[in-house]
């Protein structure tokens, strides 16, 4: 069911139109919400009733791409499957996880303006970490550049950063430029499964350890059932090596160091099983669901949260090394309001936080709340927004109306 702000008449300008018409907004003070192939309109929080949706989805070329330099420029409504596509042409990919959900929609400019990366970060670090320049427009429809590819940032703020999670409260993304990574030759897998305490034993003595997968997910027993395991917590963990025998070896180091941490079953996977598995922990064999939660806790307190009778009938994949992760429920889950507040509650109790991406209509929770930084992130938004037309109700750290 769409919200009743949900704006049917999407506007997607042609790239050289873009400039006239977001100054015509700004101009006529009309309130107006960017967006990249506008296929996730819904998560969040509702902005202004009659807000105009300003779509780049036509802005989708690969501008540039430096296979030497590992570098490559694209415009911000390139959905990232194709960015994808065009990489593996020359053995490179970009080292962040799809978007979550059924299907390939998505853009590379949604990606940076929510900011939510996944399990990959776990070894290359997050969305805002491979930005190495970005192009936009401001309210007023003056473009700017910060970072590569020259252009001072405007009032010495780092532009990359700020509007990286900035939900497009701050300005219309243009364009990208990110760094690119070698596709890795050989890709293995291995799922872990059994007794918490020994998954956070084993989890522990992973992260201090030398080996560097490129994730390692906490999955809860809700989701490993989804994927035909037993209703069990599991860790799924990613490898890549340029040899076949280094990953071997590690698999079985890991093996060996289940057998040390408790009554665990281990299950190595190749690429193909791993990519299936991988693709239902980012939702995409999943329905719509009625609730979409991001989650955030202090690494060493992942057996907490995974233990917790809220958390018992939800799907949840975490990244063990960052703490963050994603939680769902199915429509036919009824899972009340004040369980979600139940399960905010803990999250602030174990050092973190959570966010409600999706909810069913009037379940009337707030989607983020206020940030100790409140007053900062107010007074950047009056710098770039004076006239507070951009994304009104959605600016991320401030709690909004409900």
């Amino acid at each position: 069911m769409r919200p009743p702000w949900h704006h049917r008449a999407v506007i997607s300008p042609e790239p050289h139109e873009l400039p006239d018409l977001v100054r015509d907004l700004h101009q006529r003070a009309l309130p107006w919400l960017p967006a990249g192939q506008a296929s996730r309109l819904t998560w969040g929080p509702a902005v202004e009733p009659g807000s105009t949706v300003l779509s780049c989805r036509r802005l989708n070329r690969v501008l540039e791409h430096n296979p030497g330099d590992f570098t490559i420029t694209v415009q911000a409504g390139t959905p990232l499957v194709e960015v994808q596509e065009a990489l593996n042409h020359h053995r490179q990919w970009l080292a962040v996880d799809s978007p979550w959900g059924r299907g390939s929609s998505g853009s590379i400019g949604g990606l940076v303006a929510r900011g939510l990366a996944g399990g990959f970060r776990h070894r290359y670090l997050g969305i805002r970490d491979q930005l190495i320049g970005i192009g936009l427009l401001r309210a007023d429809g003056v473009a700017a550049r910060a970072g590569g590819k020259v252009v001072k940032n405007v009032a010495g703020y780092d532009l990359m950063r700020l509007f990286c999670g900035s939900w497009g409260s701050l300005g219309l993304i243009t364009e990208l430029t990110l760094r690119t990574l070698p596709l890795p030759p050989q890709r293995r897998g291995l799922w872990i499964q059994g007794d918490l305490a020994a998954l956070g034993r084993l989890s522990r003595w992973l992260l201090r350890s030398s080996l560097t997968p490129e994730r390692v997910d906490w999955w809860s027993g809700p989701l490993a059932a989804q994927a035909g395991l037993a209703d069990q917590p599991l860790l799924l963990l990613s490898l890549a090596s340029v040899s076949p025998q280094t990953l071997e070896e590690q698999i079985a180091c890991l093996g060996e160091q289940a057998l040390q941490a408790g009554p665990l079953h281990c299950q190595p996977l190749d690429g193909e099983r791993l990519e299936a598995l991988q693709a239902i922990g980012q939702g995409q064999t999943t329905a719509e669901p009625a609730w979409l939660l991001r989650l955030g806790v202090k690494p060493g307190q992942a057996e907490q949260l995974l233990a917790a009778p809220c958390l018992r009938q939800l799907p949840l994949v975490l990244g063990a090394g960052s703490g963050l992760g994603l939680a769902w429920a199915a429509p036919d889950a009824c899972l009340p309001a004040y369980r979600v507040e139940e399960l905010r509650r803990l999250c602030k109790e174990l050092g973190g936080y959570l966010t409600v991406l999706l909810q069913p209509t009037g379940a009337g929770l707030a989607a983020w709340e206020d940030a100790p930084s409140r007053p900062l992130i107010e007074a950047v938004k009056r710098q770039f927004d004076p006239r507070q037309l951009l994304a009104r109700g959605r600016l991320p750290g401030v709690r909004p109306l409900t």
